[in-house]
């Protein structure tokens, strides 16, 4: 592993094939199949990648309404830069109260 590679973690690695929550440090987020990490990117899959600057619904509510309709596929395939996220979450753990 090369000094810009970050490490992948066993729980990380148990996330792959699951749909998850990315929250980005930016004001997206990306909801999806977790298909893949490499060293810089995950690679996500029937996504759905949300821009909060088009939207007045805040983050907390917008994921919360995607548990409850179902996720807005907008992407077949996306690549999710791993430095730009700052938590990830199995869709299914979303607090429905």
């Amino acid at each position: 592993m090369g000094p810009f590679e970050p490490p992948t973690s066993p729980a990380l690695e148990a996330l792959i094939g699951r749909v998850v929550i990315l929250d980005l440090k930016s004001s997206y987020v990306c909801l999806g199949t977790l298909a893949s990490i490499d060293p810089l990117f995950y690679e996500m899959t029937d996504a759905d990648l949300h821009d909060f600057r088009d939207s007045v619904a805040t983050r907390e509510v917008y994921t919360y309404d995607s548990a409850r309709l179902g996720i807005r596929r907008n992407r077949a395939r996306v690549l999710v830069r791993r430095d730009e996220v700052v938590a990830i979450a199995l869709f299914d753990d979303i607090a429905e109260s």
